[in-house]
C-alpha cells in the first residue's frame, strides 16, 4: 500500500515537525470550495498525524473533532490497519494553519467501533473511531469540545450544516500554504435519494441500501469534503448550540452535487461515545 512506502511508525521519543511541502497521492477522503475560518469559530477541530518518515515530520492525515478534553472523534478508517497502536498518531488542537507553532499531544488508546468492516461495500458500517489522549488538553477560547447529537435528532433534508478541514481544495490539489483551515455550508439530502445516487457507482453486488441508516449525505454542488478530511466533523446549529451530527467518512468525487458526502451518523453512536469515554476515564 502506498501509505507503508511513505509513512514510518515511531512510537518512542518526540519530534518537531516544520512546514512541509505537500505530498499527493493519499487515499484518504480537504475542503473544496471553502473559505478560510476565522479564529475560534471552530475550537473542536482537531488534525490527526501520522508520522512521514521522509519528511521527518508528523504530517496531517485525518481531521477529528475533540469531544472531552481527553477525547478525539474521528473515522476508524483514519485508524487503519487495525494494528497500529496509539504511540502512531498524534492529535493537534487549537490550530488554524497546519504545522504553526505545533505542540502534539501523544495519543495513549486507539478504540475503533466494534461493527466497523473497511472491506463492506455499503457506504456505512460504524465508520467511528475515539482516540485517548494521554493527557486532557488544557481548555481555552481557542480549545473547546463539541457537543454530539442527541440519539432523538434527525436533520431534515435541505438544512443547512457545515464541514471544515485542510484537506485538498480541488481532486488532487491539495492546500496551499499556509494551510488555512477551510469552511463550507452543505446541505442534507434524504438517504433514499443519496442511495439511489451512488447506486451506479457500487463496486460490489448488494441486496441492500448502499446508504445505511447510520449514516446521512451531505452535499452542495462544487463544495464538500476531500481528500484528508475524513474524520472531521459535520456541526448543525440546534436550539442556538453547535452540535456535531455527523463524521466525514466517504466522498468519491470531492463536492460534486450529483455525489455527495456521506457522513457517520452520530446520534447513531452517540450512547457508544458516552460509554467508551466513561469507561476509558474511570467514570
Amino acid at each position: 500500500m502506498l501509505w507503508l512506502l511513505l509513512l514510518a511508525l515511531p512510537c518512542l521519543g518526540g519530534s518537531t515537525p516544520v512546514t512541509p511541502d505537500p505530498i499527493l497521492g493519499h487515499e484518504l477522503v480537504g475542503i473544496v470550495g471553502g473559505c478560510d475560518v476565522s479564529s475560534r469559530k471552530y475550537p473542536w477541530q482537531v488534525s490527526l498525524r501520522f508520522f512521514n518518515k521522509r519528511l521527518q515530520l508528523w504530517e496531517h492525515w485525518c481531521g477529528g473533532s475533540l469531544v472531552h478534553p481527553q477525547w478525539v472523534l474521528t473515522s476508524a478508517h483514519c485508524m487503519e490497519p487495525e494494528d497500529l497502536e496509539g504511540c502512531a498518531y498524534r492529535v493537534q488542537v487549537g490550530q488554524l494553519r497546519l504545522y504553526e507553532h505545533d505542540r502534539l499531544a501523544r495519543v495513549a488508546q486507539v478504540i475503533r467501533h466494534p461493527k466497523f468492516n473497511v472491506s463492506k461495500c455499503v457506504l456505512g458500517g460504524a465508520d467511528i473511531a475515539l482516540l485517548k489522549l494521554e493527557v486532557p488538553v488544557q481548555l481555552s477560547e481557542v480549545v473547546s469540545p463539541i457537543d454530539l447529537a442527541p440519539t432523538f435528532l434527525r436533520i431534515p433534508k435541505g438544512k443547512t450544516c457545515w464541514v471544515a478541514g485542510w484537506g485538498d481544495v480541488e481532486p488532487g490539489e491539495p492546500l496551499p500554504r499556509p494551510y488555512h483551515l477551510q469552511e463550507v455550508e452543505v446541505q442534507v439530502l434524504g438517504n433514499a435519494h443519496c442511495s439511489h445516487l451512488y447506486h451506479h457507482t457500487a463496486q460490489c453486488n448488494s441486496s441492500g441500501p448502499l446508504i445505511t441508516d447510520d449514516v446521512l449525505c451531505a452535499g452542495t454542488h462544487d463544495q464538500g469534503p476531500c481528500h484528508h478530511d475524513s474524520g472531521g466533523p459535520l456541526v448543525y446549529l440546534w436550539n442556538c448550540t453547535w452540535v456535531q451530527v455527523g463524521i466525514v467518512s466517504w466522498d468519491r468525487h470531492c463536492g460534486r452535487r450529483d455525489l455527495p458526502g456521506v457522513y457517520t451518523r452520530v446520534s447513531s453512536y452517540v450512547t457508544w461515545i458516552h460509554q467508551q469515554i466513561a469507561q476509558g476515564s474511570g467514570l
